[in-house]
């Protein structure tokens, strides 16, 4: 592991630790607790890959797992974790590639501006951290970078603790060029277009009560 990485992880548990210091002296009455679970696809950027690797425009699954905590009436924030698989284009050389990622985000409701019964909208974005880790025949080729992702949430509102949502997010990369020869192929450093289905659920609190 690098110490560069070293350096980032260090920041990120700070970071993610004042984050949570903060909800917990932050919360009111009105404040709500949400988990959320969604699933999807992605679409890498033809640009991460070294020469002649090329993935799917289309790959199966993305999977986000987040707490949200809304610690005013339109603004709060999440941390979530994402999942995602891609793999190689036919005619091109074999790869799959495993593509996880943690961020700290910032939420901002602008479903008062929509006015739509019972559907919130949601924009998200913050920085995380990217790690990639290709399967298959290049499984040295391990690297981690920082990153920043934003995005919009529609959601839908079942019941008072329930609703389902989509959600477009990109996420946007820092990692640097890797040298194919003493690197290996198949390591990807780009950016990534996910978009999922999912559903949020009130921990604490509810959101949609008030316009029932």
């Amino acid at each position: 592991m690098s110490s560069n990485f070293k350096i980032y992880k260090k920041y990120w548990l700070v970071l993610s630790l004042t984050c949570f210091f903060y909800l917990g002296v932050s919360q009111t009455d009105t404040s709500t607790f949400k988990a959320q679970f969604a699933l999807g696809v992605n679409n890498p950027s033809s640009d991460g890959f070294v020469n002649n690797f090329e993935a799917n425009s289309i790959n199966f699954p993305s999977i986000n797992l987040g707490i949200q905590y809304m610690f005013m009436q339109k603004l709060g924030v999440k941390l979530d974790l994402g999942y995602n698989r891609f793999s190689n284009l036919d005619n091109t050389p074999e790869f799959k590639v495993n593509y996880t990622r943690i961020n700290a985000q910032f939420v901002y409701d602008l479903s008062s501006i929509l006015s739509l019964n019972r559907i919130g909208t949601f924009v998200h974005a913050g920085p995380g951290l990217s790690t990639i880790k290709p399967l298959g025949n290049y499984t040295q080729n391990n690297t981690s970078y920082l990153n920043t992702m934003a995005g919009m949430e529609f959601h839908y509102g079942i019941s008072d603790k329930l609703s389902v949502y989509l959600d477009a997010s990109y996420i946007l990369g820092f990692g640097k060029d890797f040298n194919p020869v003493s690197n290996g192929n198949g390591s990807f450093n780009g950016n990534l277009l996910t978009v999922t289905i999912g559903a949020s659920i009130s921990l604490s609190g509810c959101y949609y009560c008030e316009n029932d």
